[in-house]
């Protein structure tokens, strides 16, 4: 078993020393392990420019993207891992920027359901399928890293990384919300902090290879109010009914003295975004949008193209004075 541990924070800082002493861990268990640290990596923003969709329709085996740089790197070490321990910064209330470079450029181009319905097509078709790694369950857990002493100021970071978790399905099975560390220091004065990093990476390396439904194992905080993802936010429409908005699912919230409590079901449990049936819901809805939306475009072409002009050429700028010479 292969445990990939990424770091988006500085070289030999706290995001590395984290994701080490997991991966150490995972060692110990039985992992083999390996270690990235993007800070020095070119990871550019996806472009939506839809290649990757278009080599799978095209009948590729693999699913690449058009822009050659680091994240070709990154992605072939996902693909060949088989559980994640990602570990990243919160610079401004949520996750660095370069984590959401990758998680854009690889995730939405390998949506599970969308693959498992191509691979229906070139079964009846008898063309070949695609890379069977794609189709891999893997086990993932994160650390959130922020100096504020104040969690507001670091309140995203963990729902953030989450988001990995969706489009691949994976299971998370704990993270750790590493705020205050400005005082801190460094974790390595932390023993605490370093033993649920450890617990991190034991965790995952003993749920490789066990079906999703029979690990219920978590480790780490838990004091979040969502059974899936253990975050802690919540939204509100109104009534008692809400929602995790980081799983999608919903559950009827109580109050008891000063405590909240939220009762979820097993069937919206069994509906998070994470899940094969979550992800057919945002693929289903996405073919329902291209069945309605490319009529309106066809029939409104000719206007639609002549409109466009209007904003093509608009392109305003500050108008600036000519600088006094004295």
């Amino acid at each position: 078993m292969k445990i990939l541990g990424i770091s988006f924070g500085r070289k030999n800082q706290r995001c590395d020393i984290m994701v080490k002493e997991a991966l150490k861990e995972a060692e110990k268990a039985g992992a083999e392990v390996e270690f990235f640290n993007t800070m020095t990596m070119n990871i550019t923003h996806c472009h939506a420019c839809d290649y990757c969709s278009r080599m799978r329709d095209k009948g590729e085996v693999e699913i690449r993207c058009a822009f050659k740089d680091d994240y070709q790197k990154l992605e072939e070490a996902y693909y060949d891992c088989d559980g994640v321990i990602i570990a990243a910064p919160v610079y401004a209330v949520g996750i660095v920027g370069q984590f959401k470079n990758f998680l854009d450029r690889l995730c939405p181009s390998h949506d599970r359901a969308a693959l498992i319905e191509e691979n229906k097509k070139r079964e009846k078709e008898g063309r070949p399928l695609l890379d069977e790694r794609y189709f891999k369950d893997r086990y993932s857990a994160y650390i959130s890293v922020g100096g504020a002493q104040t969690h507001n100021w670091v309140a995203l970071g963990l729902p953030m990384l989450h988001l990995f978790d969706f489009s691949l399905c994976m299971k998370c099975v704990g993270h750790v919300d590493a705020f205050d560390q400005g005082r801190t220091g460094s974790p390595l004065l932390d023993q605490s902090l370093m033993q649920k990093c450890g617990d991190l990476g034991r965790a995952v390396a003993e749920s490789i290879g066990k079906p999703y439904d029979l690990v219920d194992t978590w480790v780490g905080d838990d004091d979040g109010v969502c059974p899936v993802c253990h975050n802690k936010l919540l939204s509100f429409n109104g009534t008692t009914r809400v929602e995790c908005p980081v799983c999608g699912i919903w559950g009827d919230m109580s109050i008891e003295g000063d405590k909240v409590k939220v009762k979820w079901s097993m069937a919206e449990r069994s509906r998070a975004r994470n899940t094969i049936k979550g992800i057919y819901e945002h693929y289903n809805e996405i073919q329902n949008m291209i069945t309605v939306c490319v009529p309106k475009l066809t029939a409104n072409k000719g206007m639609l193209d002549e409109r466009i002009k209007e904003y093509k050429d608009y392109n305003p700028k500050w108008e600036t004075e000519e600088a006094l010479v004295y």
